[in-house]
């Protein structure tokens, strides 16, 4: 029968895990160790301190088609719990959330302080025993369960183990130490690097329907593109950088992408428009007439390369130039030398493998007693609040499946 459980780690996961896990079982001894001085840190960053809670998708079939690693294993847990089911969960708690155009989902405050509040509140009334500057050094099985040795030389003896200590390389090589096997963690959720006069000066300028392709890949992906001063970034870019993650750091970072600015049309029906808007604006400048749905600056820059082109009026426009504008705009292509972290949202692929764990209820099949939650699992998503609800799912079923034991 369980007792006492540990959870390690005092982020987004952990913590969930502990509230409902106190919660479920008041008489359970509930204990949170964080290595940090510092609590739920990435809830705080989040969503540019806003905290993108989770994303309005209630289908699971369609929820996991946004997370590149763990989505198959994922399909029964969000059947079990989802967005629609943390919506409930801070609701009860009189933390109402907002779906915004994007789907994002944010607490109506637009503040991840009311969210960590809540989250903090909730410990103090289920009595959960929070302690900041616990790094664990090892983790011994037991016949009983669980001892726990700490950096300051303490020692803790717990009938069960909740791992959510996230990326934490320390805690995975733990963890290999009992057996468990580490998928090597690579950067996910990055903007790309890239030196390219086209997009000189043009920093904030961003385009919405695009499609972006890795050259000599079959990764693609499609969404808002965002000029910075170091390259692209935007949801496009990003939702490229996590399905391709392994593939491009074995490429050490250096690569061609090819953007689709305006992916409204396919190539034959952009040049049929393009040979349209050459009758109806005879009289109009190339440069004043952008024939593609993105911003006049870009527009321009793009056909630069094009020699004469911006001088001309389109009646003057021949076909050789319709078929240079629609790969300037349809097929440009940039190296990438490099990436950048996106805000400080950082997020991993890699972690514990996944075929070693039981997503019925986020056990360990190596050792009974051990669970995990969060992002120390091999499970990664694609930006816009899809990771925070792989933490409060596999949070929540580690703390259900350990009450069922706890009540027997």
């Amino acid at each position: 029968m369980i007792k006492r459980v540990a959870v390690i780690g005092g982020g987004a996961a952990g913590i969930f895990c502990a509230i409902n896990l106190a919660r479920m079982v008041p008489e359970l001894r509930v204990t949170v160790y964080e290595k940090s001085n510092q609590l739920l840190g990435k809830v705080k960053i989040s969503g540019g301190g806003r905290c993108n809670v989770t994303h309005a998708c209630f289908e699971p079939k369609e929820l996991i088609k946004y997370y590149p690693r763990g989505g198959k294993e994922m399909l029964g847990p969000f059947h079990y719990f989802q967005p629609g089911d943390i919506f409930d969960w801070f609701e009860q708690r009189a933390i109402p959330l907002k779906t915004e155009d994007d789907n994002r989902v944010f607490p109506t405050t637009d503040n991840s302080q009311t969210i960590i509040d809540c989250f903090m509140e909730e410990c103090r009334r289920h009595h959960v025993d929070v302690r900041t500057q616990s790094g664990v050094q090892q983790l011994v099985k037991t016949s009983g369960g669980w001892t726990l040795h700490f950096s300051d030389n303490h020692v803790v003896e717990t009938d069960a183990v909740v791992w959510t200590t996230g990326s934490s390389t320390q805690s995975w090589q733990l963890l290999e130490q009992l057996g468990h096997t580490i998928i090597p963690p690579v950067p996910s959720l990055f903007t790309f690097n890239i030196r390219d006069e086209r997009l000189q000066d043009l920093m904030g300028i961003s385009a919405t329907h695009c499609t972006v392709r890795i050259e000599g890949t079959r990764f693609s992906a499609d969404g808002p593109v965002l000029i910075t001063h170091w390259g692209l970034s935007g949801p496009g870019i990003l939702k490229l950088s996590a399905w391709a993650a392994r593939e491009l750091h074995a490429s050490q970072y250096d690569f061609i992408v090819r953007v689709n600015w305006d992916n409204r049309f396919s190539g034959e029906s952009f040049v049929e428009m393009l040979k349209e808007i050459r009758q109806e604006q005879s009289k109009t400048m190339v440069r004043t007439f952008s024939a593609a749905r993105i911003p006049s600056r870009l527009w321009l820059s793009l056909l630069q390369a094009i020699p004469g082109l911006l001088d001309l009026k389109w009646g003057e426009v021949s076909n050789k130039h319709i078929e240079q504008i629609a790969e300037a705009v349809q097929k440009s292509y940039f190296r990438v030398q490099g990436k950048s972290t996106f805000k400080d949202e950082f997020v991993t692929a890699g972690g514990v493998d996944l075929k070693e764990v039981d997503f019925k209820g986020m056990q360990s099949k190596l050792h009974p007693g051990l669970y995990f939650a969060g992002e120390v699992l091999n499970i990664d998503a694609v930006t816009g609040g899809f990771n925070f609800q792989a933490a409060w799912t596999t949070a929540m079923l580690a703390a259900q499946h350990i009450s069922q034991h706890a009540k027997h």
